[in-house]
């Protein structure tokens, strides 16, 4: 009987983790670059992408090395943007010149996110906030490598 609760008490958290974190509301100078972010990405507009960076700002997608700077960017992103996107924010914080937004990423509000991101922002001279660092990654686990045939003697 015991282990029958504990099963049940497992199976709930379980399925109480599973459920997605509410949508937070940005202040508008920081919602702006996530709203400019998914618009170059549907767009296959890479330069616009690599503007919303910091001139030292790096690119951290799941699956690939580390990309700083514009040109490691627009070529880090060459080959995912131009799918949709919508870019859910749940938890967000600023000091200073320093700001973080953590979220989800999907193709709508309609379907289940498909990966998680942080982009680390700094206000540059003019106040306008600028990615310093975009981290994502996808929700699914990354697939397993084909076995290695084995050696026959």
């Amino acid at each position: 009987m015991k282990q029958a609760a504990l099963l049940a008490l497992v199976c709930a958290a379980a399925t109480a983790s599973a459920q997605p974190l509410p949508t937070i509301t940005l202040p508008p100078d920081v919602d702006r670059v996530l709203q400019d972010y998914a618009r170059a990405w549907q767009a296959n507009d890479t330069a616009a992408l690599a503007g919303l960076f910091t001139p030292d700002g790096m690119a951290l997608p799941s699956g690939k090395p580390p990309a700083q700077g514009a040109e490691a960017v627009r070529s880090a992103y060459a080959q995912g943007a131009g799918t949709p996107l919508l870019l859910r924010p749940i938890a967000f914080g600023a000091s200073g010149e320093l700001a973080y937004v953590i979220g989800n990423w999907g193709p709508s509000a309609e379907k289940a996110d498909y990966g998680k991101f942080t982009l680390v922002l700094r206000r540059n001279a003019e106040g306008r906030w600028l990615i310093v660092s975009d981290m994502d990654n996808a929700n699914a686990p990354p697939r397993r490598p084909a076995p290695l045939p084995s050696a026959k003697p």
